[in-house]
């Protein structure tokens, strides 16, 4: 029946373009009456009495099957009248149905493939922004950034330094061969290893363009970001990925389901390190050259950190590892378990023709920038005392060259004749040099040398004036900082404002051999770094210190105002529960009063615990803030058991 009421429309005057078959119209009439009065009955009969209906039924009063014959025969009429009046008007008009049916299909393929492209834009720019977090929370350091800074501490990077290892038969063979999987650079102190690693990242980099990878990292064991297992691995995935982002999936199919906890929770190494060890394994992998700068100052998990080395240079022939650290026996024990043949190693000292010609260009170029050698003669004799002493050490030519340029060294000659060989002598006379300052300036530069050397990252200088005990506003505090800074002989340098220890062999002299002169005890210089802090937080930290209009917007939406209230105390806020634990090792039970009830720590967290939160908030560090307050709960624990503190002392 559908067929027939649509057929209507062709026969309406309007679509008829050539005479019609009055036939066919008529016929057409007769069958949609029949149909319609055969509805109507069957609608009014539906409604009477089901007896009365059932009786007419059953005499065939209403001649159901007489009237349905009639519409059969009727039908029939129709479809042969309609075979005669498929005429060229209504094929053409079928034709345009057709035509404007396939019209249609092409717009709706051209809408549906619109909207497939913009899903499959939609699910890029989602999957990129997802990626781009990920990424984002995989950095702990951009590597580049730390390669830039380490060269400008140290006075620029001169080719001629370093170009002699081009030519060297153990690196050539590492970089040519594909069974030399692990370069070894060993060497002692201040014998010029970092820089060495910088020139040939530089040189590979230039080398392979596209064709490969390279990664680097730089251990710092002055600096808590950047002296772990976890933190090499992070630097080292984050370059892989940012050069060859399709990497990322297996990154991704764990951050997925942790975020950012993956690389920060106590199970961070195990998830790192099986995300590197999947990559390292992707056929996809392009050849990736791995550089690690001073394994020495990698002080968490070093042995794993070489273990998965190991494990990874064995894998995958894609993994060329370029190494270096002093020449220290249980790193040489470790990577003695790989083949002889895949494992090579540079001792600096072997090569001392070569390094010794490489200090003598660095002399010449440090020379030729200072002032007060114009004479060509003068010059000449401090270049030769220089060469003389340096045996083949950068570390002491740069320090003595930093004497050189004090405006007080009048006489360069006098200068290098005094210098004592060798760093640790170097160091001595240093420490002397500070000791003979006023009694007051002299303690103050011993605070900043002992607060510095036990720091957990690098301080700024209005951080270190205000754990110093200096006074003034942001300004003035990192005034007086870098004046004192530059009074602590060369032991610190000062790179954006931030301090740095020259050298890790000044850190270990100040550690160790020095401790006597510089500090009395190590557990109180973190006393007093702790001490210092809670009295730095208790006045700064308030109720929404940045002034904040929406309190609940995301920390990345946050703006730093100027001047910043936590400029001071950013540090105290990250680390004061750290140094409490480590003075708290060699605290006695006499000195452990500020963990009592109503004690330092008790009065700090009853009255700023919120405040302090939101600072490490601002700080982005909530979550070394839960790892702290792990860390004091655990400790509170422990002295508890012990039984120098009552149980309930604070926890």
């Amino acid at each position: 029946m559908e067929w027939y009421w649509n057929l209507t429309d062709l026969l309406l005057e309007e679509n008829i373009t050539e005479g019609h078959s009055p036939s066919l119209r008529s016929e057409l009439e007769k069958l949609y009456v029949k149909l319609l009065l055969y509805q109507m009955k069957s609608v009014c009969y539906y409604h009477r009495r089901r007896l009365s209906v059932f009786v007419r039924d059953l005499i065939k009063l209403d001649n159901w099957d007489g009237e349905l014959g009639d519409i059969q025969a009727a039908e029939a009429a129709v479809q042969t009248d309609s075979m005669q009046y498929n005429t060229l008007a209504i094929r053409k008009r079928l034709g345009k149905i057709a035509e404007t049916a396939e019209s249609q299909n092409t717009k709706l393929d051209s809408i549906s493939s619109a909207i497939r492209e913009q899903t499959e834009q939609q699910e890029k720019i989602y999957k990129t922004s997802a990626d781009n977090k990920c990424l984002a929370d995989l950095r702990l350091t951009d590597p580049r950034d730390d390669k830039k800074r380490i060269e400008e501490t140290k006075g620029g990077l001169l080719k001629d330094s370093y170009r002699w290892v081009l030519d060297n038969l153990d690196f050539q063979q590492w970089r040519d061969k594909p069974q030399s999987r692990i370069l070894w650079v060993k060497a002692d102190p201040g014998k010029g290893k970092t820089m060495l690693l910088c020139g040939i990242i530089d040189e590979l980099q230039s080398s392979m363009g596209a064709t490969g990878l390279l990664s680097y990292f730089f251990c710092q064991a002055t600096d808590l970001r950047i002296n772990s297992a976890t933190a090499v691995l992070r630097g080292l995935l984050y370059m892989l990925v940012d050069q060859q982002p399709s990497l990322i999936w297996h990154i991704r199919k764990k951050y997925d389901h942790a975020s950012k906890a993956l690389f920060e929770d106590a199970n961070a190494w195990v998830a790192v390190s099986e995300i590197f060890m999947s990559m390292v394994l992707d056929p996809n992998l392009k050849t990736a050259y791995l550089v690690v700068d001073a394994l020495d100052e990698c002080i968490a998990d070093l042995s794993g950190l070489l273990a998965l080395i190991i494990r990874a240079s064995s894998s995958s022939s894609r993994i060329k590892w370029l190494l270096s650290s002093r020449n220290e026996h249980h790193i040489e024990q470790k990577l003695k378990s790989i083949s002889a043949q895949a494992r090579l190693s540079l001792e600096l000292k072997q090569n001392a023709e070569q390094v010794t010609r490489a200090v003598d260009v660095y002399i010449d170029k440090k020379l030729a920038r200072i002032e007060s050698l114009e004479d060509t003669t003068l010059r000449r004799q401090v270049r030769e005392v220089l060469r003389q002493k340096a045996n083949g050490t950068f570390l002491w030519v740069a320090l003595v060259v930093q004497e050189l340029e004090k405006p007080e060294s009048w006489d360069p000659l006098q200068v290098v004749e005094e210098a004592p060989v060798g760093l640790h002598q170097l160091y001595d006379r240093m420490v002397d040099q500070i000791q003979q300052l006023t009694k007051k300036t002299s303690e103050t530069c011993m605070l900043l040398l002992s607060t510095v050397s036990v720091a957990y990252r690098p301080l700024y200088l209005a951080e270190l004036g205000s754990l110093c005990k200096l006074s003034g506003q942001v300004s003035m505090l990192t005034k007086s900082s870098r004046t004192l800074v530059a009074m602590c002989g060369s032991f610190l340098t000062i790179v954006d404002d931030q301090v740095y220890l020259i050298h890790q062999s000044a850190k270990d002299y100040l550690s160790h051999e020095a401790r006597a002169a510089v500090f009395r005890h190590q557990g109180e210089v973190h006393y007093n770094i702790f001490s210092q802090s809670l009295k730095l937080m208790s006045p700064t930290l308030k109720r929404n210190m940045y002034d904040l209009d929406a309190l609940g917007v995301t920390i990345d939406k946050v703006t730093m105002p100027v001047p910043d209230p936590l400029a001071t105390t950013r540090y105290s806020c990250i680390y004061w529960i750290d140094h409490l634990c480590d003075w708290s090792s060699s605290a006695s039970t006499d000195t452990l009063a500020d963990l009592q009830d109503e004690g330092a720590v008790h009065e700090f967290l009853r009255k700023k615990y919120l405040y302090w939160l939101e600072a490490l908030s601002l700080c982005k560090s909530i979550s070394k803030g839960v790892v702290s307050v792990g860390k004091l709960k655990a400790l509170i624990q422990v002295i508890i058991r012990l039984g120098i503190l009552e149980t309930n002392t604070i926890s």
